[in-house]
């Protein structure tokens, strides 16, 4: 038997070292691996004995659950009579700190049951309602009529005070006026000057009280601290909506909407992964797919507020690319609902705008879907689809 040459030894030499460095490499994988899970076991039995400081209950309400360890969660209800605004769940994270929102127990809204009569109107207070009742209607509930001999709201006797000898005057409260019989009378300020756009005193609507008026909001909304105006309530920051688990909250004028963006099913070898909430990507496609490479690279989901019979032009929405590698990008409206009242126009060479073009009364909601191709020397390079949906207030405000 021959023996081996020099130049074979020293290869069998590095192949073995190659094949020890190799067993080497997986054992220190092996032992770090070993580690670390061992590190994470005594993390978790660690969190087990962790506690969160005990959650406050709230008034007029109580807690079901008793363990305030690491990963329980404990549950709130009120008593009768009571609605529970904020978390209904709470948990008890590994930072020792509690999921959610501390729940408030609040009085519920008896004016849901619009318990005033003859167009009185509601106000929920804190423990109770009270009804304020339009001219002519008195009682708890609006319910009793008021006749001009009788009414001691709208009408009082004047204020009078001796003069001169055999002389009187006298006068009427800031929102009374002296008529015949010697009697002040309410001044409706709602009816004299609530009417005309020049002269309105409320932003939505004006309720007459004796000597005084108050302005009403819709619901949704509440009144500005200078009393004539009204001013949306977020829902979604304020956890006073609906949604469930799973669903976005997107707040809106005068109200919300829950949403749940879905990315595409699989079709023709294309499918998309969801990168974010309102975000899908297309996977790789698979080298003999024409089809695939010709879908949208990225499809994105896009919610608006929309004021109704807003002033037009107006510009909703900018679509752009931040790395453009074509020669050209071509912006276009591909589909969606009540597309009749919106265009696309170009801005500069790299961003598109989605103008509303009419201006559209309220409660509605438009969707439109929008398309942006980047192409070089009119070769596709990839696009990108862009859902609209536009909740339309009832109000213009």
């Amino acid at each position: 038997q021959e023996c081996l040459s020099q130049q074979q030894a020293l290869s069998a030499v590095r192949q073995m070292q190659k094949v020890l460095a190799a067993q080497e490499a997986a054992q220190l994988r092996g032992t770090r691996a070993l580690r670390h899970q061992l590190a994470l076991l005594q993390r978790q039995a660690t969190k087990r004995n962790e506690t969160c400081p005990r959650p406050a209950v709230p008034l007029n309400g109580r807690m079901l659950g008793r363990s305030v360890r690491v990963g329980h969660d404990v549950h709130f209800v009120c008593n009768a009579g009571f609605r529970l605004v904020g978390s209904e769940t709470r948990g008890c994270r590994h930072d020792r700190t509690w999921s959610g929102t501390q729940p408030v127990c609040r009085s519920i809204d008896d004016c849901s049951s619009n318990p005033c009569a003859n167009g009185g109107t509601c106000v929920d207070g804190n423990q109770s309602y009270t009804c304020l009742c339009l001219r002519g209607w008195s009682g708890p509930s609006c319910q009793s009529p008021v006749y001009a001999c009788s009414n001691a709201s709208f009408s009082r006797q004047p204020r009078c005070a001796e003069g001169r000898p055999g002389s009187r005057r006298c006068a009427c409260d800031v929102g009374f006026q002296m008529r015949a019989g010697g009697v002040c009378h309410d001044v409706d300020e709602c009816q004299l000057f609530q009417s005309s756009p020049q002269t309105r005193l409320c932003l939505h609507d004006c309720l007459n009280l004796p000597g005084s008026y108050r302005c009403l909001c819709p619901p949704g909304y509440l009144l500005h601290a200078d009393r004539n105006t009204c001013e949306d309530v977020n829902e979604c920051s304020g956890k006073q909506h609906n949604c469930t688990q799973g669903d976005l909250c997107i707040n809106t004028f005068g109200g919300h909407r829950c949403v749940r963006p879905k990315c595409p099913p699989p079709r023709h070898n294309t499918s998309y992964v969801k990168t974010s909430a309102f975000q899908c990507e297309r996977n790789p496609c698979p080298v003999e797919s024409p089809a695939c490479r010709l879908a949208a690279t990225s499809i994105s989901f896009h919610y608006l507020p929309l004021q109704a019979n807003r002033t037009v032009p107006h510009v909703l929405f900018k679509m752009s690319t931040t790395r453009f590698v074509g020669d050209s990008l071509r912006f276009t409206i591909t589909g969606g609902r009540g597309q009749g009242v919106f265009t696309v126009r170009r801005s500069d060479r790299q961003t598109g705008e989605l103008v509303l073009t009419s201006p559209v009364a309220g409660p509605a909601t438009l969707e439109v879907e929008l398309e942006m191709s980047e192409f070089s020397r009119k070769v596709l390079l990839g696009k990108h689809i862009f859902k609209v949906t536009a909740f339309v207030s009832p109000y213009e405000f």
